[in-house]
Parts: C-alpha cells; structure tokens; sequence
C-alpha cells in the first residue's frame, strides 16, 4: 500500500493569508524552507490492487493532486465536514469525467446530511451523459465499525474533535487520525500495532480545544508505539526544522507531497 500526504496544514494553511508585507504570515515558520509551505489536509491511499482512495476534499484539491501527479482516484472518503476537508468537493467533476462514473464517496451519515445541505446538486439522480457537475454516490459508514471501500477492509474509527466527531481511518498497519483531541479505549484498540500513524498535531503549544497538541501526541506515540508516527494539520508553530531537531525517534513532521509505503 501507498500513502501520499497530499497536504499537512491546518485550516488556513501556511502561510495563512495576510503578513506585514501581505505575502503571508507565517507565525514562527521559516519561509525558507520549503516544507512548512503546507496545504489544507488530505491524503490518496493507494490500494495493493492500484485503486487509489481520496481522504477529504479539501480546497486545495486540484493544486494538491496536480503536484503528486495523481490524475484519477476510484473513491473518495470523508473524515467529517469541516470547510479545510469539503470546500473542493466540485473538484470531483473532473475526478468523475477521468473515472466515467458516479464517484463512490465514504461518510457517516451526518456527514452526508451536510454534504447534501451544502452541495445539493451532487446529489441529484445521474441519467448518464456528459459530467457537468459532481456526482457522488454515497456509501454510509459507521463510526466504531469496519467497511470495504474498493475491495479493501477499513477500521472506522470513532474520534473526538472537541466540538463534533471526527472519523479515523486504519487498513492494515496503517492509520489516519486528524482532526482529533480525544481518543477513548476502543479507539486506542483499533490502533494497536500499528507500522505507520499519520495524526493531527496542530501545535507544540498548550492543550488545544479541538486538535491535539505535542505533548499529547506524544503520550499517545508512548501507548500506541507505533514504527512511525507522522503529524498532520499542523499549524503556525510547528516548523518543519525545528521539529526534526526536537522530535523522538520514530516520530517526525509530515510535508506536502510526502509518499511511503506500509
């Protein structure tokens, strides 16, 4: 299996828009290095027999799958609604021309509600023809539970996120879990084992109410001891460098772009 971290940003990205200059703020980021430029979070998880799933659909989509030379996907899921992981939902038009069908989409049922008050004409009955909008055909998925997406099994995972629920995902030995402050046993459960853990750490700073901090991340690197554990939705205090020098072993800062295999 393969993973590619289309973007590991926060909501805004970096630099977030502004600046004494209007270029940008970058908070505590170095501008120089390239890797703290980050987009909005998403990944394409690509399946042993090539199908290739799409985390989140966020507005940087199409900027996003053009640098990752990714130029089709056969499914897509949702970890929730947030704008940062909906707002390129009309990027699927293109996705369902190149796939030539309605596009399989993953998501829990409030999830859908909002995708649907949101983006009513994706969800309008198909009747063939040319894609002129998106056409999704939604799949419901339940938190706690597993699913097949594309002939592969996933663990659902039931996530807080301070304010809402959010959904982790692991197939195999590999998990995505951002957006995320909070974990209960059965959660921590479905994370056993794990070769690879991509998780929300939105800053080094104090405890955040709707996203994971360092420290925390950390405590859970400590329980879960996964091989490799590497941070997502990460924010303007987090720098790229900067973490790489202060990191334990076994844990690391995600970029744009970023490909491994599990």
């Amino acid at each position: 299996m393969k993973v590619t971290l289309l973007g590991v940003g926060g909501s805004a990205g970096s630099p977030q828009i502004g600046g004494a200059d209007g270029g940008g703020d970058w908070g505590s980021l170095d501008p120089s290095e390239p890797r703290n430029r980050r987009t909005r979070p998403s990944i394409v998880i690509e399946t042993s027999d090539n199908k290739r799933i799409l985390v989140d659909t966020g507005p940087d989509l199409r900027i996003q799958l053009n640098a990752a030379r990714i130029g089709a996907v056969d499914a897509v899921v949702y970890t929730h609604a947030h704008a940062d992981h909906i707002a390129g939902l009309d990027e699927i038009r293109i996705l369902n021309r190149i796939l030539g069908a309605p596009m399989p989409g993953y998501a829990d049922q409030k999830t859908w509600d909002e995708l649907k008050f949101r983006f009513d004409y994706a969800f309008k009955p198909f009747s063939g023809g040319f894609f002129f909008r998106p056409v999704l055909q939604p799949h419901i998925l339940t938190p706690g539970g597993e699913a097949e997406i594309l002939g592969t099994t996933f663990q659902i995972i039931d996530q807080d996120h301070g304010f809402t629920r959010t959904l982790g995902l692991r197939c195999g030995g590999f998990a995505y879990c951002t957006d995320v402050m909070g974990l209960d046993d059965a959660a921590f459960a479905a994370l056993a084992g794990l070769d690879v853990l991509v998780v929300d750490c939105f800053t080094s700073g104090k405890p955040h109410p709707t996203h994971a901090n360092l420290d925390l991340v950390l405590a859970w690197v400590s329980r879960l001891r996964p091989r490799r554990t590497i941070l997502t939705h990460m924010g303007p205090d987090m720098d790229y460098r900067h973490l790489l020098g202060v990191l334990p072993d076994g844990v690391e800062p995600g970029y744009d772009g970023m490909v491994f295999e599990v």
